[in-house]
């Protein structure tokens, strides 16, 4: 099974809750956007249960079928209340079934879901008689779901049930010490037994300060591109995609240093301080200022003893 790595407070906080999470069945909701590797929390999750025996079961809510959703996941009866057609959910029987992009559920099944979760219990078409089902639920999502059920798109009780454990996965781009560790990471896989691709000073400076939109994903499949098509080179910044490098040239420093230097431990306080002001004392508000997650933000203040 693929690791989940990384250096960041945040990541670091996810790797320790973890096994104490895959311990229980409770239900648990994985936000974070496209390519942060929601999947492989669900797999890791399963893989630490006590149902790691049964293969995990993932269904893509976006790929249901337009008809029949109810028949796929659940299942029919005949008159009689025999079974003769057992859905995905129900076939899941002793394991756990991953919920992928949970917000493209069709209102239509989402309170038969939820009562699902709930009692584990459902009603199958063709029969009045109740069927029973000991799976673990795990879902995820990169939409707002507050946002969809604000507006009636997702039911409330479902949501509030499925977030029994929530785990909220950070963008890289605010964990950008993660960055070098999945570069080395992936390098290394891809190149197999050829020699790695080396990146100059100015090249790794590209590769360390790109906001990463398509994140954990977006470097994978970077890092697979370069080790087909350099083998073994030192690649300067002009041998990085376009959207990597600068443009024209032009350099992707936001502040100047000064010739004297600075004190990047007061620089880095100064920040916080005033983030945390301009917040008014408000967290998360100040993490969002800052470019990092709450997370991030209450370590950082820890390190230089502000009050938390």
């Amino acid at each position: 099974m693929k690791q989940i790595l990384g250096l960041s407070p945040d990541i670091n906080h996810i790797l320790r809750t973890l096994p104490m999470i895959a311990l229980s069945d409770a239900s648990v909701l994985i936000s974070g956007e496209t390519g942060t590797g929601k999947e492989l929390i669900a797999q890791t999750l399963h893989e630490q249960s006590r149902r790691r025996d049964l293969e995990m079961v993932t269904i893509n809510c976006a790929a249901l079928p337009t008809e029949d959703v109810e028949l796929d996941l659940f299942g029919k009866c005949d008159p009689d209340g025999t079974v003769t057609f057992r859905g995905r959910l129900l076939a899941a029987e002793g394991s756990t079934v991953f919920l992928d992009e949970v917000d493209a559920l069709p209102l239509s099944v989402q309170a038969k879901v939820l009562r699902f979760l709930e009692a584990g219990e459902c009603q199958l078409q063709g029969s009045h008689r109740l069927q029973v089902a000991d799976v673990r639920i795990l879902a995820a999502t990169s939409a707002d779901l507050p946002a969809l059920v604000k507006v009636g798109q997702f039911r409330a009780d479902l949501y509030y049930r499925l977030q029994v454990v929530p785990i909220d996965l950070p963008p890289l781009r605010e964990r950008s010490e993660d960055i070098p560790v999945l570069l080395k990471y992936y390098l290394r896989e891809y190149a197999g037994n050829n020699a790695l691709v080396r990146f100059t000073k100015e090249a790794e400076h590209c590769l360390l300060t790109y906001s990463w939109p398509g994140n954990v994903r977006e470097l994978q499949n970077f890092c697979q591109r370069m080790t087909l098509l350099h083998v073994g080179q030192l690649l300067p910044p002009e041998s990085l995609p376009e959207t990597i490098r600068p443009e024209n040239g032009s350099s992707q420093h936001q502040f100047t240093l000064p010739a004297g230097g600075v004190d990047l431990a007061r620089v880095e306080l100064d920040l916080i301080e005033q983030a945390l002001d301009m917040a008014a004392g408000n967290r998360s508000k100040a993490a969002r200022l800052l470019g990092i997650s709450r997370d991030t933000l209450l370590y950082r203040m820890q390190k230089y003893d502000l009050s938390p």
